[in-house]
């Protein structure tokens, strides 16, 4: 069975840490789990530091939704923090990288996207109280219309003005290779679309294809390198003007990354892929000072829960029940 995680629009694509409007008792009488973050003096420089060795790892369980219904895996998950910012680690099993996104191939004179997609963990904390979360998790910010018959008809967000989150998306093709994961927040649905929208600033990533949606429209610029396995940013490709020079069997990358700027970039990524299992560090700052983030006070307690996709789109994933965080 495979293991490889992307988050969902219906499915809940998130992990979700709660806000300072709940007291400990009620973060605690919530979860089934604990999750210490212990403080460090040094930030962790990478996936293997010896800080990642004061932190007590958890082993949390997911259960598959959609396609995955009836599957369970786990997450292997840590967290420590200094005094200005937070890091988590995550380690799960994963039979198959994916990060291909449907990246274009060269064949016998035309250009095909290949089949795959890509893996990716999100978490969604909130800034405001999002009500029922800390009972319910994702389930709350899940909204399929009544008489659908399809997860794809439903919608993702909140159902008032008054409750906010923030959504943090890994993804293995899309933002990693940049060194970032996207930072995103949730409002409101509104009458024809989801609650989900960017942070202040810019990121994500740019299609690379062409007027006619025949062929891609970037290579790599002459003097730049690939990212992280082989991807092309958007910062790095230039125009093709000659496609003559392909032969078959040539790659080149359909989703490419952007470098976030502003409050878009504030989650900054690394990770690996390495003996069938997936390691990925998230870190931020506590306390970004951006409406659009929520701030972490080491003096209190937080829910959170998890979502993670295993080479699918939005529908399908694996999701966790309600988390505690506390800080040690």
């Amino acid at each position: 069975m495979r293991t490889k995680f992307i988050i969902s629009l219906s499915v809940c694509l998130a992990v979700f840490i709660s806000t300072l409007h709940f007291t400990a008792q009620e973060a605690m009488g919530a979860s089934k789990q604990v999750l210490i973050a212990a403080k460090v003096k040094s930030a962790p420089a990478g996936l293997d530091d010896a800080a990642w060795g004061k932190a007590k790892g958890i082993d949390v369980p997911f259960e598959g939704k959609e396609v995955f219904a009836g599957q369970h895996t786990s997450v292997t998950t840590k967290a420590v923090y200094t005094k200005d910012n937070i890091f988590f680690l995550y380690q799960w099993k994963d039979a198959n990288q994916s990060i291909t996104k449907g990246a274009w191939q060269y064949e016998g004179g035309s250009w095909i996207h290949q089949k795959g997609n890509e893996d990716r963990i999100s978490m969604l904390f909130e800034i405001n109280r999002i009500n029922n979360f800390a009972t319910k998790g994702c389930a709350i910010v899940c909204h399929v219309p009544d008489g659908a018959t399809n997860a794809k008809d439903g919608k993702f967000g909140t159902l008032t003005t008054a409750e906010k989150g923030d959504l943090w998306h890994w993804k293995a093709a899309r933002s990693d290779p940049a060194g970032y994961a996207d930072d995103t927040w949730l409002t409101k649905i509104s009458e024809k679309k989801g609650g989900r929208k960017g942070d202040k600033g810019s990121g994500g990533d740019k299609k690379n294809i062409t007027e006619d949606k025949s062929k891609p429209k970037y290579t790599l610029a002459q003097g730049k390198a690939l990212a992280k396995n082989g991807i092309l940013l958007a910062a790095h490709a230039v125009e093709i003007t000659d496609y003559a020079v392909f032969k078959d069997g040539d790659t080149i990358t359909y989703r490419m990354p952007k470098i976030p700027t502003g409050s878009f970039a504030d989650i900054k990524a690394d990770s690996r892929y390495a003996n069938g299992e997936w390691t990925v560090m998230l870190s931020r700052k506590l306390d970004t000072g951006n409406p659009d983030d929520t701030a972490f006070n080491p003096k209190r307690k937080y829910n959170f829960a998890m979502a993670l996709f295993d080479n699918s789109g939005d529908e399908d994933s694996y999701d966790s029940e309600v988390i505690a965080l506390k800080f040690k």
